[in-house]
């Protein structure tokens, strides 16, 4: 039996339903693209990589300058943050949202990813273009899949060895363990070497083992032992919470779909997906995927054209009753964290079901 949540399905806006496949999706993007918001926009994307390149050269050069001292730890923090851009920057690339040419995005995707931030542009695409083709599906979206914490019910009675000892708390642990989420996407990029989808692995591992030990001989070479493991925990603490406080709200704590859930590609996308409100800050602190309904409906759209295109799709999905769910930056956490807690209520139940 699945504890799956069930997935709503509205009627046409003339009370008929559509029975060609991706009619209702296929009229959203009309009004999108009449809008213009598919255009590429080559002056925001120069000014912003621009300004993140900056920012982690004044950091590195920071770091160099400095030397020995604990004030090092403030440089940690800063470089977290600019990592998590860069990782944004990664993430827009490899959607072809800077670059219409393929090539372009994977000689960037790369650079960016695998030399400047140590992680995997070819495993990330892989596992990143999975989720985005079935957000929320337990056996085929892989950020649902249950590793180390588990996304339902079922699962949290099927788990076994450490996801079933954290499943237990895993919502009080939940932030925690973002600390080591920047551990695990470095050794997540090296262990996918060895996967055959792989592609251009020499490339890829070239550029990532190039990233990690230019970063190790910098942090080792000027700092003592010491300080150098508090700078190397520091930043990617900082680096993995950063990343999983933009990730995480983006699905987690929304309908879930198994087996053969499939409704159609509007639907599938707009109700397992959650938005963020926000201002300008929250645009460029979460990257634009506080818009995660408008990015995983068109995610070649560049992301200063998300906040146009929301007003579109949430009119649009008024129209056919399609349930659209936004909230603020805080509330998404507590929605995300409360269903962490509900999933894990088998793993605190004793033999007769009560909870412990």
């Amino acid at each position: 039996m699945t504890t799956a949540t069930p997935v709503p399905t509205a009627p046409s806006p003339r009370g008929t339903e559509r029975t060609e496949r991706g009619s209702d999706f296929a009229e959203l993007s009309r009004r999108i693209a009449e809008a213009g918001l598919l255009r590429r926009r080559p002056g925001y994307y120069t000014l912003r990589l621009t300004l993140v390149g900056v920012a982690l050269t004044a950091g590195w050069t920071a770091f160099f300058v400095l030397g020995d001292t604990w004030w090092q730890m403030a440089v940690a923090v800063f470089l977290g943050l600019v990592f998590g851009q860069l990782a944004l920057a990664a993430h827009d690339l490899a959607h072809r949202q800077v670059f219409t040419r393929r090539r372009a995005s994977e000689v960037g995707g790369r650079l960016v990813g695998n030399l400047g931030i140590g992680m995997s542009y070819g495993w990330w695409m892989n596992k990143h273009t999975r989720h985005h083709a079935n957000p929320n599906h337990e056996e085929l979206d892989p950020d649902v899949s249950p590793d180390i914490l588990v996304w339902s019910q079922d699962q949290a009675r099927a788990a076994k060895g450490l996801p079933r000892f954290i499943g237990r708390h895993q919502a009080g642990l939940f932030f925690p363990l973002l600390t080591l989420e920047g551990f695990n996407l470095h050794v997540s990029s090296i262990r996918a070497l060895r996967e055959r989808h792989m592609k251009k692995r020499v490339l890829e591992g070239t550029l990532l083992f190039a990233h990690l030990g230019g970063y190790l001989a910098a942090l080792f070479l000027v700092l003592p032992p010491t300080t150098a493991l508090a700078f190397l925990f520091v930043h990617q603490a900082v680096f993995g919470v950063y990343l999983g406080s933009i990730f995480a709200p983006n699905h987690k704590g929304m309908p879930t779909l198994t087996g053969e859930d499939r409704p159609d590609f509007l639907r599938r996308q707009v109700l397992t997906s959650r938005n963020v409100r926000g201002g300008p800050f929250t645009d460029i602190a979460l990257g634009g995927l506080n818009y995660q309904i408008e990015h995983h409906l068109f995610p070649s759209m560049p992301s200063p054209h998300l906040r146009r295109a929301q007003v579109i799709v949430r009119d649009y999905c008024a129209e056919l009753g399609v349930g659209y769910h936004e909230t603020g930056l805080v509330a998404s956490w507590r929605e995300a964290l409360r269903h962490l807690h509900e999933v894990g209520v088998p793993l605190r139940s004793g033999a007769d079901g009560r909870t412990s």
